[in-house]
């Protein structure tokens, strides 16, 4: 008895030491985490229950968007960053793989930098070396952060209108700002446009505007100067913006040479430093993307439209519902708004001089009409409260069927791929191969495990030949016989095939012959296109028995 009251008199001051330890604990990261949160309204100088709704906010818009837009969201991002972090487990350990991935040919022709993506490969070596590195995580995480970018950019638009003008329109701003559509659906996604929209924002604060009374010429040309090393045509909207600047200025050799080319040249430097350390050589990645994108124009090869789409077509539906609001807030808003009038139209003359146009590359104009439609609410006299409901609802609709329905198969299959590869004892028992118009799916950064993975090749000629065909075009010319001459005997046939619906038919006889079975399917959009389906099948390779379609 007297050695088991021993033995709970030695216990109990050990729990009570244990548990003020992690009670100690416990306080300490609170206090971290309350004055992470404190530091971080403090920087940004609003409510702290206006930055709490805005951070809750992008991370539901976050955690709403599950469909896919472009390519470029995966494969010149999260693809890069995977590919730049080493990973280690012990399949790689076991099979000498490391740095498993995929580069596009834009980073074999140097067209790309990897600042952007250094972001996120820094996340994935953190997630890494904490032993956190699964790959829901890799997905998530990156899309995390972004959306915190875009709330710090939110509420700094809201910030600037209160100081230029007043609180209440300050508010309806913000308000056409958060239920625009195209706004959440792109501003959580991990796209160069996305990070170029968010430092345009955060820049227009920082930017000598009359009234503004956070005008600061290195932070807003330092901020301007980084989106122009992440994507280079970040720099077309500044350019009247610039030019006003100078214009403006009395001091202008001052200006130049001791704010403009010190911040150029410690931006560049970095960007410099940083591409010689991942190519290996010294490359202006600026210099390579103006040269491919805008003097030659070879991204016309990716499709090209007429000169006014951008007018007829790509800015309406950007704006959606906001149109009529924005057309009203032109002719409301104060003069000294002529120059946000300016950027937009400039930069829409820009782009529709070149051939290949997307809706992404005008979204970091958005914010500036955001100012005219804040402006005609305001402004509303009569009919305002339909008009806010009509804004909204119509928005919100759009967001969420865009956000939750359409173009959601290429991810939900990737889904399906992880399962089959972690239910993989050996690396090489499985095998993918995606027949579908190239970069329709992630890749290594959606999968996170070494599993053989092959899809339709799209390079395009930088040679000048005339009769050129990429490897998905030739595909698509006769799928059937580009898989019979592919695959001549059953040793190379995957285990695994990813087609669109639409290609289901025309290859049924190279399915059934080699007993394939549709084993999964998934819904991907309601409006298929030649080459896309409206939904995506998996299709596995049996050993025995037919083909069972279902």
């Amino acid at each position: 008895m007297a050695t088991r009251s021993s033995i709970l008199a030695w216990r109990i001051p050990w729990t009570e030491e244990s548990s003020r330890l992690q009670s100690t604990g416990l306080q300490s990261r609170t206090r971290l985490s309350d004055f992470t949160l404190h530091s971080l309204i403090y920087l940004l100088g609003e409510n702290i229950y206006l930055v709490l709704f805005i951070i809750a906010l992008r991370i539901c818009n976050c955690f709403l968007v599950q469909t896919s837009f472009v390519p470029d969201e995966y494969w010149q991002s999260l693809e890069v960053a995977h590919h730049m972090v080493l990973f280690q487990c012990y399949l790689t350990l076991v099979l000498n793989i490391t740095n498993y991935g995929y580069l596009t040919w834009e980073w074999t022709e140097r067209l790309r930098g990897y600042t952007y993506p250094l972001i996120f490969a820094s996340i994935y070596k953190i997630l890494h070396l904490l032993g956190k590195d699964s790959v829901h995580l890799l997905i998530w995480i990156p899309r995390l952060a972004q959306a915190l970018l875009s709330a710090i950019a939110d509420l700094r638009l809201y910030s600037l209108m209160k100081q230029l003008e007043n609180q209440q329109v300050a508010q309806w701003v913000f308000f056409c700002q958060l239920c625009s559509w195209f706004t959440w659906y792109c501003c959580t996604r991990t796209l160069t446009n996305t990070m170029e929209t968010v430092l345009t924002i955060i820049a227009l604060f920082y930017y000598p505007l009359e009234g503004s009374k956070s005008m600061n010429s290195v932070k807003y040309s330092s901020l301007v100067a980084l989106a122009f090393i992440i994507r280079p045509t970040a720099v077309i909207p500044w350019i009247p913006l610039l030019f006003r600047h100078f214009w403006q200025e009395q001091r202008k050799l001052d200006l130049i040479l001791h704010q403009f080319l010190p911040v150029g040249f410690v931006t560049l430097s970095l960007s410099l430093i940083i591409d010689r350390i991942f190519f290996g050589q010294w490359t202006l990645v600026q210099y390579n993307f103006l040269k491919f994108n805008v003097l030659q124009d070879l991204g016309s090869f990716y499709g090209s439209h007429p000169w006014h789409w951008y007018f007829s077509q790509g800015f309406p539906a950007v704006l959606g519902t906001h149109l009529p609001f924005f057309i009203h807030g032109c002719f409301l808003a104060p003069k000294r708004y002529r120059i946000f009038l300016v950027t937009v139209l400039w930069t829409l003359l820009v782009y529709s001089m070149l051939s290949h146009k997307e809706f992404r590359f005008i979204y970091p104009v958005l914010p500036f009409c955001m100012v005219f439609c804040g402006y005609s609410l305001n402004n509303l006299k009569t009919w305002k409260k339909p008009a806010l409901s009509f804004l909204f609802l119509s928005n919100m609709l759009l967001a969420l069927y865009t956000g939750l329905v359409h173009q959601r198969g290429t991810l939900d299959v990737m889904t399906n791929i992880q399962e089959l590869s972690y239910n993989n004892t050996s690396v090489s028992s499985a095998s993918v191969l995606m027949m579908m118009p190239c970069h329709s799916t992630p890749y290594y950064s959606h999968v996170h495990y070494p599993l053989p993975m092959r899809f339709l090749q799209c390079p395009p000629d930088v040679t000048g030949k005339t009769d050129y065909l990429v490897e998905a075009d030739m595909f698509y010319l006769n799928p059937l016989k580009w898989l019979y001459m592919e695959f001549q005997n059953d040793s190379s046939l995957p285990t695994h095939l990813i087609i669109f619906s639409v290609l289901e038919e025309e290859i049924s006889p190279f399915l059934i012959s080699n007993n394939y079975e549709r084993t999964a399917v998934f819904f991907h959009t309601h409006f298929p296109e030649s080459r896309t389906g409206s939904h995506i099948y998996i299709y596995e390779r049996k050993l025995k028995g037919k083909l069972n379609q279902r």
